[in-house]
């Protein structure tokens, strides 16, 4: 019998830390965008209120066991953590995971992201295209000494017996593949320090879009193009070629273009980033996540992602395209596609990413809420449990 890895992405940003009272007032977190939102259409579901965990706090471990527990609940096999490494040991929302480290609590699997990308002061705020954006925080790759202290810094928890392997080597994946020149230094040097610490290695996970404006040469230069609906080989295998073992592939662009028009979704894309205010598009959920899957995302190592919802509201208003008609009957069927397309692989790499377990201002969380309670953790535990019977 076989089981589909569903691997949730996990948000630490609902504590305060020193820089965001800097940036966006005393006590900001998640919640402060979350709180303020408001329906844009008739019938929008803004704002979003969480139920059985309420307006929690990650310092807070039982809230964390909570979190825990509903995701057993749910079927997902491990968190995985957004991680923040800057440069030069500058780390932010360190603190959750820290502590989930240290404790041993929960007894939970968990893996690392590093969401290794710089914050402007657009990260976690309304604002149009005009709007000045301001360097909070820069993403710097500083060569093999800073890479080397990474390592060591996470080193504790590949060593942790909770934390998720592939093929018998910690999973590790980079959410910006394709801005990040230095690479091929960054992964040999971990893929060194790996074996010198006694593990097998690191399994690297390229998280990619489905689909791209742009295509990449041979030298990695990109040159504008109309995305390609048809397949994802091009692409996936470029972020193989960088050094990956494995691909995230991320559908949402991919499933919005084939469920509208490619040409008219690229022209109002341009309108809204020369910052005209023509509205939010709005995507039917349904119609949108049957065509989130490309082809090659049943390739032995292409992980596919999940979505149950989508609505930035939150975080930037009115820019970004708002799904609709999301319910869990729904995002069951678009979890039990995903076990399709994995179920002939290998039972190591049955992965399927959930985007996300906890991101409250992007509308994008299967946590319980005031309209559909544990609706969405019921869904993908039923669409789990199918899978596993299909398998048998």
């Amino acid at each position: 019998m076989t089981k589909a890895r569903v691997i949730a992405l996990y948000l630490p940003q609902y504590h305060p830390i020193p820089e965001n009272d800097e940036w966006w007032g005393k006590g900001f977190t998640e919640w402060t965008n979350v709180g303020k939102a408001k329906p844009l259409f008739r019938g929008h579901y803004q704002p979003r209120v969480p139920a059985d965990l309420g307006y929690y706090d990650l310092r807070l471990p039982e809230v964390r066991e909570a979190q825990a527990e509903l995701a057993r609940e749910a079927g997902v096999e491990a968190f995985c953590y957004y991680h923040y490494w800057f440069g030069d040991g500058k780390q932010l929302l360190e603190r959750p995971f820290n502590e989930v480290l240290a404790s041993g609590k929960p007894d939970f699997p968990f893996c690392l992201c590093w969401a290794n990308h710089s914050w402007t002061n657009k990260t976690w705020l309304k604002s149009h295209t005009f709007a000045e954006n301001k360097m909070l925080m820069e993403q710097r790759y500083l060569g093999e000494k800073d890479y080397t202290e990474h390592f060591y810094s996470v080193l504790p928890a590949f060593k942790d017996k909770r934390y998720v392997t592939v093929d018998g080597k910690p999973m590790f994946t980079v959410y910006d593949t394709l801005n990040f020149d230095d690479l091929p230094t960054f992964l040999t040097t971990w893929r060194r320090l790996a074996t010198e610490n006694g593990l097998k290695g690191i399994y690297f996970v390229g998280m990619v879009p489905s689909t791209l404006s742009f295509t990449l040469d041979s030298s990695g230069q990109r040159k504008t193009a109309i995305p390609n609906l048809e397949s994802s080989a091009t692409i996936f295998n470029y972020v193989l070629g960088l050094g990956f073992d494995a691909v995230n592939s991320f559908g949402k662009r991919r499933g919005e273009m084939l469920s509208s028009n490619k040409y008219l979704d690229l022209f109002k894309t341009g309108l809204r980033r020369m910052g005209l205010k023509i509205g939010a598009d709005k995507y039917d959920y349904a119609k949108t996540v049957c065509n989130f899957f490309a082809p090659e995302d049943a390739w032995e190592n292409v992980f596919p992602s999940i979505f149950p919802q989508w609505d930035r509201t939150a975080r930037i208003g009115n820019v970004d395209g708002i799904y609709i008609n999301s319910t869990p009957e729904k995002f069951e069927k678009h979890v039990r596609k995903a076990i399709n397309v994995v179920k002939n692989k290998q039972p190591e790499h049955q992965i399927i990413f959930l985007k996300s377990w906890n991101e409250w201002a992007e509308g994008n969380y299967v946590e319980p809420d005031i309209k559909y309670g544990k609706g969405y953790i019921n869904a993908l535990c039923n669409a789990i449990k199918h899978g596993e019977k299909s398998n048998k």
